[in-house]
């Protein structure tokens, strides 16, 4: 009987020693002596265990009607064996009640063994209830999870073996209890026992789960002074050991050392490399198991299998799976789960796929691995197919399962089954785990649902830093910036670590408010901790260029010791976006000469600086660097492209970059609409929309129709207008934002239809914005509708009432109606809240050069020649078509003849003369302004371009005017 019992010990040792790279690991303690004395405090605290089946009671159960039950043939064999057996009043009764006891302890069958034991309680007289028949039910019992039951026996035993203590020290084992299995062999050698090499496997596996190397090297050295460190599977225990607790050098010092491998032996070394991520060595191994001529096992190839990490080593993987191909016609369920996740870490999701569905039992691994295979390589909609169909087969969806595709739905924005999902979660009580919240608060991120993400987030107990930050990015991409800041506060007040991502989030929210206040205390706080690095620092050239602070951009960028594309890219696109394209240019210059390569993302920023110049040379050099560095013309580059050469003024050159793109999306399209806008050619823009719509399918969205809506403010298409408003609405079930109202107040306006235009903003379905206010004004000035015209001065000053460029419009209304004392009011205003004027100011571009003007400027080196010219032009328009000034557009009460002097100092002028001095004869001038033209400049441009024969473009503050022989492209509809 001993010796039945020592080779049960001793074969449940040896499993445990097998390779289980599902094994949840316990938290550190420090030695054994310390393991038990935390044993009693750990209880204390430990999550309650449920409820364990009561110990057998004195009546025993009806064995006959058991045995009638459908159960396992073996299992039901036996019980018929001893039901004939208890008939019979045979002696050997205590053997066949092993037998049974054997077999329900290997289909863990509780309830038949608890059976079991009431019925030898009850029946078997104390002289047969032996020692050997306890220490079975212990190993049953434990076996069976039934924890609590099996420690009322061991401590009902006056008498025990080694095999008894074995066997509840296993049960700790094999129930996540390592710290209970210390405390017990403890007291077991307190009780005068001293261990056997079963004994010592089970220890070294508890030392193993708790990560224990101290422990672990105290039974190592008791294993060596009892000379059962010659037994294999104690070795064996050690090798493993030593793995788990991150000693790689001593596992592999005792496995050199070792005269007898057994196939475990090579099994738990190359398990060990693989698992601390040393692949090439674990696969040397292998290959020098194969030269020991140790049969391969299924544990062997599993082991080996996840040692091929990516691509590399995929060849060798291949050659494994041929070998299992070759010494059996079916996959083991284990090894074929190692394949697919080998051929998913090669990316090699075909294969993967292929081998999954020849599977013909799967399980939750087997489910999870192509799961996350699927979700891992973008595979979204396939990953929500497979759950259904996981789900369908019958396998119960697992936190792994349901974590995945909860990614999946929030990758692809499924906020319904992501819902669904979720709602499974909660009803598993899944929605409180850590991992499980984490996603959901992205998933619901993803999905623009603020108030689900918040749920989910509080719904998780034990909240990590993870889930702070995911919150907090959260909030970040929602616009929720106050929240995000606030959230980050409460992480800062309790302590709680702070890391690169968290800051980054934080960064991006301070630019959303742009309040330099936090953006200040949020880079203190990065330089305070120590934790900048090359990334918080490119955010910080970014962030700092939102918040308008270029001086602090510059700073920042100044002080990165090695920037790399995005250091530079950042500050080029802060420059752009705060107007200063010149200093774009200059450190884009700058970057080639340090030899950094531009990427798109810089070339997009670039051609943003060359179309605020209308540098349409600088433009073309950009696109041939496109071309020469092979730069794909697609995308958002052709976008950048048609843009820029619209607004240099080259719009044949934007239509021969439209052409060239074969797959043009929605964006690209809206993009040639705008630029045809810009440009006064309004049916060109509708003619588009309509191709783009009914020809290409394509559905426009809210930027689309303001691009349209501009075109036709630009070009009097009022009824058309008017009718891309029900179109978006109607049609499109598209909401139309300010921008589109001011778009059509402007083009009534413009129609000189006021009254039509105020009523569309009454009926507007929110508060009027400055922008409509402003269309209303400048329209009311220029058809003198003073009645409207106060009205709009007045909510116009009331919302914005730190923007000069509203004062100087109220004052030029006010001006033109001859009110000069108002105009005083106003500018004295200005001058008490501090504000000025932002001067007019053209710029031409001659030979590659950019030169820049302003009102009555004489800076220019040229400014003698320059003035002399303007003079010249004066005098040659007088004579050959009679133009004399029309000094109503100079609004300061000032003297006729300084109105005349004021007039033609203005800046276009001063650029054209300089255009008509510098650039050949016959060739186009361009020139950008940026305010709006004045009605006599515009008069001036059609004269130049008629009686000098040049093409004369202008692009001020709204649009392009293209004068040729003296008309220009907008019909004086400007």
């Amino acid at each position: 009987m001993s010796s039945s019992l020592s080779l049960v010990c001793c074969n449940s040792s040896i499993s445990l020693l097998l390779p289980d790279q599902f094994r949840r690991r316990s938290p550190n303690v420090t030695s054994l002596s310390s393991q038990i004395r935390m044993r009693g405090a750990l209880k204390l605290v430990a999550p309650p265990i449920s409820k364990a089946p009561p110990l057998p009671s004195k009546e025993p159960p009806n064995i006959s009607s058991f045995i009638e039950t459908p159960f396992l043939g073996a299992l039901a064999e036996a019980f018929r064996s001893l039901r004939s057996l208890l008939r019979d009043e045979c002696s050997h009764r205590v053997d066949v009640y092993s037998q049974v006891l054997d077999f329900c302890t290997s289909n863990k069958a509780l309830a038949e063994g608890q059976q079991i034991h009431s019925h030898v309680v009850k029946c078997v007289p104390d002289s047969y209830f032996s020692i050997f028949l306890n220490t079975k039910l212990v190993f049953m019992y434990g076996k069976c999870g039934c924890v609590h039951a099996a420690e009322k026996l061991f401590d009902k035993m006056t008498e025990r073996t080694i095999f008894t203590w074995n066997a509840m020290i296993g049960t700790y084992v094999s129930n996540a209890d390592p710290i209970g299995a210390l405390e017990l062999y403890g007291e077991m050698r307190n009780s005068g026992f001293f261990p056997d090499p079963c004994t010592f496997a089970l220890v070294l596996k508890a030392s193993s789960a708790m990560e224990d190397l101290p422990s672990g090297a105290e039974v190592h050295g008791l294993a060596i002074k009892s000379g059962y460190i010659s037994v294999v599977f104690v070795a064996n225990a050690l090798i493993t050991m030593y793995a788990k607790c991150n000693d790689l050098y001593g596992a592999r010092r005792l496995f050199d050392s070792m005269n007898d491998k057994d196939i475990v032996t090579w099994n738990s070394i190359i398990s060990a490399y693989s698992a601390t991520g040393i692949h090439s060595e674990a696969l040397n191994l292998f290959r020098d198991l194969q030269r020991t001529g140790h049969e391969i096992n299924t544990y062997t190839v599993v082991a080996t299998l996840q040692a091929c990490e990516d691509s590399k080593f995929q060849k060798l993987g291949s050659e494994i799976h041929a070998f299992v191909l070759k010494s059996s016609h079916t996959l083991d369920i284990y090894v074929a789960n190692a394949l697919v996740s080998m051929y998913l870490r090669c990316r090699k999701m075909n294969i993967a796929s292929r081998i999954f569905y020849k599977m013909e039992n799967r399980d939750n691994i087997s489910w999870n691995s192509i799961l996350s295979g699927s979700v891992q390589n973008g595979l979204y909609s396939e990953a929500l197919q497979l759950f259904r169909d996981m789900q369908e087969e019958g396998t119960k969806p697992d936190l792994v399962s349901i974590t995945n595709v909860i990614s999946a739905c929030g990758r692809i924005g499924n906020l319904l089954l992501g819902k669904e999902t979720h709602a499974y979660a909660v009803r598993r009580g899944l929605d409180c785990v850590l991992q499980v919240g984490n996603t959901l608060i992205d998933l619901y991120n993803k999905c623009f649902t603020e108030k689900y993400m918040v749920h989910a987030f509080d719904r998780i107990l034990a909240k990590d830093r993870i889930s702070w930050t995911t919150i907090i990015a959260g909030y970040t991409q929602n616009g929720f910036y106050g929240d995000a800041i606030s959230f980050f506060r409460e992480v800062v007040k309790n302590g709680m670590e702070v890391d690169e991502f968290m800051i980054g989030s934080i960064l991006l929210a301070c630019s959303g408010v742009k309040s330099m206040n936090y953006m200040k205390e949020a880079h203190c706080f990065i330089l305070r901790k120590g934790i900048i690095d090359l990334v918080l620092q490119n955010s910080l050239v970014d962030s700092y260029g939102e918040c308008k602070n270029i001086d602090y951009a510059a700073k920042t960028f100044r002080f990165i010791q090695e920037k790399d594309i995005v250091s530079w890219t950042s500050m080029i696109s802060s420059y752009v976006q705060n107007g200063y394209p010149n200093e774009a240019f200059s450190v884009f210059f700058k970057m080639m000469e340090a030899g950094v390569d531009a990427d798109p993302i810089t070339l997009i920023s670039i051609l943003s600086a060359a179309a605020a110049l209308s540098v349409v040379r600088k433009g073309k050099e950009i696109h041939g660097y496109l071309f020469r560095k092979g730069f794909s013309c697609e995308g958002p580059i052709a976008s950048s492209l048609v843009d820029m050469y619209a607004r240099c003024g080259d719009l044949k050159c934007s239509f021969r970059v439209f052409t060239s793109v074969k797959s043009k999306d929605v964006i690209l399209w809206t993009s040639m609409i705008n630029a045809n806008g810009m440009h006064g050619r309004g049916l060109a823009a509708v003619s588009l929309f309509h191709d783009m719509v009914n020809d290409n399918k394509l559905i426009p969205d809210e930027i689309t129709f303001l691009s349209i809506l501009y075109a036709c403010s630009h070009s009097g298409m009022i009824s058309e207008g008017k009718r891309f408003i029900e179109i978006m609405t109607n049609d499109f079930c598209l909401e139309p934002w300010p921008e589109h109202y001011t778009c059509l107040v402007d083009l009534l306006g413009r129609a000189n239809r006021l009254d039509e235009a105020y009523e569309y903003i009454q009926m507007m379905p929110f508060e009027p914005t400055a922008e409509v206010w402003c269309s209303l004004l400048g329209a009311c000035r220029i058809h003198s509708n003073k009645k409207l015209g106060e009205i709009a001065a007045s909510k116009l000053l009331a919302l914005v009432p730190e923007n000069p460029g509203n004062y100087i419009l109220v004052s030029n209304l006010f001006a033109s109606s001859g009110r000069w004392k108002d105009v005083k009011n106003l500018r004295t205003g200005m001058k008490g809240r501090r504000l000025t004027k932002n001067p007019g100011c053209s710029w031409i571009e001659v030979e590659n050069k950019v030169h820049s003007f302003i009102a009555r400027d004489k800076s220019h080196p040229h400014s003698e020649k320059i003035y002399q010219k303007l003079g010249e032009v004066a005098e040659n328009l007088a004579r050959e078509v009679g133009y004399i000034p029309d000094t109503k557009f100079v609004l300061h009460n000032v003297e006729e003849e300084k109105k005349v002097q004021m007039i033609y100092g203005h800046s276009e002028r001063l650029a054209i003369a300089y255009g008509l001095l510098e650039t050949p004869e016959g060739s186009p001038i361009r020139v950008t302004k940026n305010l709006r033209i004045c009605g006599d400049c515009h008069t001036f441009c059609k004269l130049v371009s008629k009686v000098y024969r040049r093409e004369v473009v202008i692009r001020d503050a709204s649009r392009f005017h293209h004068f040729n022989d003296g008309v220009c492209s907008c019909g004086d509809y400007y």
